[in-house]
């Protein structure tokens, strides 16, 4: 049965984690796969997340399921982080949501959720979008487009052509929104930019799926919900995937749940009950070890206190990385222009060098980044700011 079938090439991502263990060079340094790292090199479990840990193994007394739309206390939690527990939509009843494996997860029910009540939909994505976007929605039978988003000249966005792109769409169509640190280009839309957006998608009865996977690393945890709150405000219906992994630094554990926004609680009660078939039909029922973890620091005053404080020391340090490597490269490249990169937020970046250039630097100074050159922020570390912008140099001059 299985003769027929061809080795395909290892994920790209992928392939790179393993040349950088490989690599026995000192000096490495790894800015390619997308987690949180501290200046040790580090993806450290959280103080609240040990701590909420410990006391869920002392008091749990079965691992028996706790059922397809996975923990309802966790839900209603991630529905108050998300929207917060004011939100009308909310308090209409107007806000189903589903605990899933992850932010991917999420993206995928979503998708087959889209897919079941309107076959043949093509969902537009942002040029560029994170890559495992494509396969997620794709192989939920969706066809994908793209809409103009980055600016290479500039490192910010092509707001104009975007715009222009989302009001040749015809209604019903989906548009693929990335709430806050955008992956991969850091690029953000400001307050007035999502407001001139909701305009537009509610002018051309567009759905809008929000993909929100950074909750707290780009400006805070209230204002990057900032798109997610608006839409829901002023639209009948949007879709939102959200991602527990970098905030949580859950990555293992797979956190993430799906938020549909409709027009009444009627509706809402009917997508409901599709998700939950949709979600049996894909992983029965959703893992609760990670959910039940986030669930306990976002219920407990203490534990969320401190959840906080951690989130933003992490987007501080990010931030801190941001300046300081700009500085390193006006120091060592001065006739470049690096300050997008300190304008940006969240994770990640474009260094802006070629896909020749990305292999000089990882073939001569052991700095390994995707062939597109984006880099993580979260991979660097102080002491070894100076060397990157150094080899970043020597590879300018050629």
């Amino acid at each position: 049965m299985f003769e027929g079938l061809e080795q395909i090439a290892a994920d790209a991502i992928l392939g790179l984690m393993a040349a950088f263990r490989a690599d026995p060079d000192k000096h490495k340094v790894d800015l390619g796969v997308g987690v949180y790292r501290n200046d040790h090199g580090d993806t450290p479990v959280l103080g609240a997340v040990r701590r909420a840990e410990e006391a869920l193994i002392a008091e749990q007394t079965t691992k028996t399921y706790v059922g397809p739309a996975g923990n309802p206390l966790f839900n209603a939690e991630m529905e108050k982080l998300v929207f917060g527990p004011a939100h009308a939509a909310l308090k209409a009843g107007r806000v189903k949501t589903v605990q899933t494996p992850g932010g991917c997860g999420a993206l995928r029910l979503g998708a087959d959720l889209i897919r079941l009540s309107a076959p043949g939909s093509v969902v537009h994505v942002s040029d560029p979008t994170w890559a495992n976007h494509v396969p997620l929605l794709s192989g939920a039978g969706l066809k994908l487009e793209r809409y103009p988003y980055f600016d290479p000249a500039t490192g910010g966005v092509q707001f104009g052509a975007m715009l222009g792109a989302l009001e040749k769409l015809p209604p019903r169509a989906v548009v693929l929104l990335h709430a806050s640190c955008h992956n991969p280009t850091g690029a953000d839309l400001s307050q007035e930019q999502w407001r001139e957006v909701l305009a537009l998608v509610r002018r051309r009865q567009l759905l809008p799926f929000i993909d929100m996977a950074y909750q707290g690393l780009g400006d805070g945890l209230e204002p990057d919900c900032f798109p997610i709150r608006l839409f829901c405000a002023e639209l009948p219906e949007v879709v939102c995937a959200v991602s527990c992994s970098k905030n949580f630094g859950l990555y293992r554990e797979r956190v993430g749940a799906l938020h549909v926004l409709t027009q009444d609680a009627k509706s809402a009660d009917a997508v409901g009950s599709q998700l939950v078939k949709l979600g049996r039909g894909m992983w029965s029922m959703p893992p609760d070890h990670g959910a039940e973890i986030v669930r306990r620091i976002l219920a407990d005053h203490t534990l969320r206190h401190l959840w906080e404080e951690e989130v933003g020391a992490m987007r501080r340090r990010i931030q801190h990385l941001r300046h300081d490597f700009v500085a390193q490269l006006k120091n060592h490249c001065p006739q470049h222009d690096f300050g997008f990169i300190e304008r940006q937020k969240g994770m990640f970046s474009f260094l802006g060098v070629t896909t020749p250039q990305v292999h000089t630097l990882r073939s001569a100074h052991h700095i390994y980044m995707t062939d597109d050159s984006r880099i993580n922020i979260a991979g660097l570390r102080n002491q070894n700011l100076e060397y990157v912008a150094t080899a970043v140099a020597q590879v300018l001059k050629g």
